[in-house]
């Protein structure tokens, strides 16, 4: 079903049974399948491939040469039904691939609303990745890897399947991430260690001057204090009652499962 106020360029294949909403753009060369959805005012540059079953949301800006739901380069996968979810307002630039999830990692890659993917950012099978995040050119997700909300991810960075970035985290370019990244913090460094706080990035995003200090006595729980992570949990969850801005630390601690950068 193609609504009849898109454009599709002569020059562009459209599979049947592909499904293109309201005022969506399909430049020349594009190569769109036939169990894709795209949603409103999207606009597809050119030489832009969305293949297998994936959804893109509405108002998205995909440049040439992106490739989207193709199929993963996990040996294990077998042709199993599985796919790519993109939600809205994202700028996905040259050359992004986004690959479909695989049986064993919950049959789905999604990414969320309003990030930024910048050239030859890759997202492998079953990553997560929310809402207004950035990464940078040559950026790499491994396998698995979840990518929290607000998350800033280097040029040239690469994170190790079924890592977790938290959220508010900037990770310098040229990183090599092997472990979790607690939320609010900054790393760099081949293996990426933390050497700080993202303190004006929280600012700008209207932490107030009481949460930024909690934000800043748990990190000091967590990596200045000399306590194991057993210890730093107890701490973080007494800080916690009276800053509840603190759970964001305390519910990253709960999911991780390489253990944190320290």
């Amino acid at each position: 079903m193609i609504d009849q106020s898109s454009f599709i360029h002569p020059n562009a294949i459209v599979e049947e049974g592909a499904i293109i909403h309201a005022d969506v753009y399909i430049g020349p060369f594009c190569f769109i399948g036939p169990q894709v959805e795209i949603g409103a005012r999207t606009v597809l540059k050119s030489h832009v491939v969305v293949n297998g079953i994936t959804f893109i949301g509405e108002d998205n800006q995909i440049y040439q040469f992106a490739s989207l739901g193709e199929i993963n380069q996990d040996l294990k996968y077998s042709g199993e039904s599985t796919r790519v979810e993109i939600g809205h307002r994202n700028r996905i630039r040259e050359s992004v691939t986004i690959h479909r999830g695989t049986v064993e990692g919950g049959k789905v890659t999604r990414v969320g609303s309003d990030n930024l993917l910048m050239i030859n950012v890759h997202v492998a099978h079953d990553c997560v990745v929310g809402d207004q995040c950035i990464m940078a050119n040559n950026a790499t997700l491994g396998g698995h890897v979840v990518v929290d909300d607000y998350a800033i991810i280097g040029g040239l960075t690469a994170v190790h399947q079924f890592c977790i970035i938290g959220a508010h985290v900037m990770v310098g370019g040229c990183s090599g991430v092997v472990q979790d990244v607690p939320p609010f913090i900054i790393a760099q460094g081949n293996h990426a260690t933390p050497f700080g706080m993202n303190i004006k990035g929280l600012k700008r995003r209207g932490f107030n001057r009481v949460a930024l200090h909690a934000i800043r006595d748990a990190y000091k729980i967590l990596y200045r204090s000399h306590k194991t992570l057993e210890e730093a949990k107890i701490a973080l969850a007494a800080l916690a009652i009276e800053h509840p801005v603190v759970n964001t630390f305390i519910d990253f601690l709960t999911r991780s499962q390489r253990g944190i950068i320290r």
